[in-house]
């Protein structure tokens, strides 16, 4: 008799030039990440050859209920580290039957903005840092900390090792291979400052791939915590006091910023980005004013820092970048729950086509 893991784990191209394709979107809310399953006739590797297809809108908080059908578009594809195989997982955006995008379809813009002349000549590269939070499921309290209790103090969690520090280590790792296996171009993990916390990196990528690679690594990870049945937060301040909060802090570059001379084209964005600073801010995640403080490795919101190596600043340029004079800077000031969609691309449009 088979079991559920047999099952599961059945390799279908034994039997089958059948493949599954999981379209995946993002939800109602702009943070929640939804998915389904259709059955293709044989493998796909071009998003273009893909059918559209439709769900209700009604169930996910994106359209009313007497006009409730919204059309995926597939826009990239990813191999599927679940099912494995000639199977696949496809990064969608959503539109009216009409072909409007709706208004959580962030893609759509961005798009636009990456596809202008001028961004795609100076081919922006992006390195995300997604920290995340791992939590117990019943009691929505971080794995690895006493039951309405506290650990000890920050300090001997980030980058640690050992039963007393490093919280939910299986489940970073599965999900730092998942993601090499589906094609994301993930450069690393760690242990963050707060128990129960960890970062992932994804970059450098380029334009709006940095942001597709993203959402899909972020669904992967949603999937494997719930399989090992924890709870994921993206909260960029998942505990009040003395904690760190939770960031996702974007590097950036341009060609002409990577080319010699180019710590003065750098110099010249951040001030286009001091003179957005608002704009940004408003763009860049809910409660980020509960992490923006100006403690916690952090600048205060309502200030607007640039600095060398300083990681209390809302921009941070590295010493390499400095004693080169080229580069990149990291934009420290997007929440953990920042759509990398909006992110990305308007960190673009402010230091590629915004005139002041």
């Amino acid at each position: 008799m088979s079991s559920i893991s047999d099952l599961v784990n059945l390799n279908l191209s034994d039997s089958t030039e059948k493949v599954i394709a999981e379209y995946i979107w993002v939800g109602g809310s702009g943070m929640d990440m939804r998915s389904k399953a259709r059955t293709l006739s044989g493998p796909v590797k071009d998003p273009s050859k893909l059918p559209k297809w439709n769900y209700d809108g009604s169930s996910t908080g994106q359209a009313p209920g007497q006009d409730s059908e919204v059309i995926l578009y597939p826009q990239t594809i990813f191999r599927d580290p679940f099912r494995r195989g000639n199977n696949i997982l496809v990064m969608c955006d959503a539109y009216t039957p009409a072909g409007e995008p709706i208004p959580t379809n962030k893609r759509h813009n961005a798009a636009k903005i990456f596809s202008n002349p001028e961004v795609v000549a100076e081919e922006p590269w992006y390195g995300i840092e997604q920290e995340y939070t791992l939590l117990q499921k019943d009691v929505q309290w971080p794995v690895g900390w006493p039951l309405g209790g506290f650990p000890g103090p920050q300090g001997p969690y980030y980058c640690g090792i050992g039963a007393n520090k490093a919280f939910g280590r299986d489940i970073v790792d599965s999900h730092y291979k998942a993601c090499l296996y589906a094609g994301i171009n993930i450069s690393g993990i760690n242990g963050e400052v707060m128990p129960g916390q960890w970062e992932f990196q994804v970059g450098p990528s380029v334009g709006i791939s940095a942001a597709d690679e993203l959402w899909v690594a972020r669904y992967i990870l949603e999937r494997i915590t719930e399989i090992a049945g924890v709870v994921l937060s993206f909260d960029p301040k998942p505990i009040q006091g003395d904690w760190n909060g939770a960031g996702a802090h974007t590097n950036y570059s341009t060609k002409s910023m990577r080319n010699d001379g180019g710590f003065e084209v750098i110099k010249k964005a951040i001030t286009k980005l001091e003179k957005r600073h608002k704009e940004h801010i408003a763009a860049y995640g809910e409660g980020n004013e509960r992490r923006l403080t100006g403690k916690h490795e952090t600048a205060d919101m309502n200030t607007f820092i640039w600095g060398v190596a300083n990681r209390g600043a809302s921009i941070r340029v590295g010493r390499d970048t400095e004693k080169a004079g080229k580069g990149y800077f990291e934009d420290r000031r997007p929440a953990s729950n920042m759509d990398p969609y909006v992110v990305t691309s308007m960190i673009a449009e402010t230091t590629l086509l915004w005139k002041p």
